[in-house]
């Protein structure tokens, strides 16, 4: 008989990653640390007053831009070849539908030429 040789098995890294998975029942609450307590300031202005009373109109679209970047930076964006990916099923597709339309209009055109006459 003929024996097959083994590989040697591999062997597992020192350190394993443990994933412990919690349900909303499970969870522990974690105790709170002392937040350090600072001296009062002068409140600060709300709103985007300046001395003059006159609004900035400036201030709420900077804030509208730095949150929007913000998210952009936040984003899983797809490598190369996920993109082409995408990009042919989305051409296919379309190139399907639209040869499915194109028929279902010809054979509704047939249908109401045999009807009408």
């Amino acid at each position: 008989m003929a024996t097959k040789d083994k590989k040697p098995a591999a062997k597992k890294a020192a350190t394993t990653t443990k994933v412990t998975r919690i349900k909303a029942s499970e969870v522990a609450v974690a105790p709170k640390k002392k937040k350090e307590v600072k001296k009062a300031e002068p409140a600060a202005k709300t709103g985007n007053a300046d001395e003059t009373g006159i609004r900035n109109p400036f201030g709420p679209i900077g804030r509208y831009f730095k949150g929007a970047w913000y998210e952009l930076k936040q984003v899983r964006w797809p490598n190369r070849k996920a993109t082409w990916g995408l990009t042919l099923a989305v051409i296919a597709f379309t190139a399907f539908f639209v040869v499915l339309i194109l028929l279902l209009d010809a054979l509704f055109k047939y249908i109401f030429q045999l009807i009408l006459g």
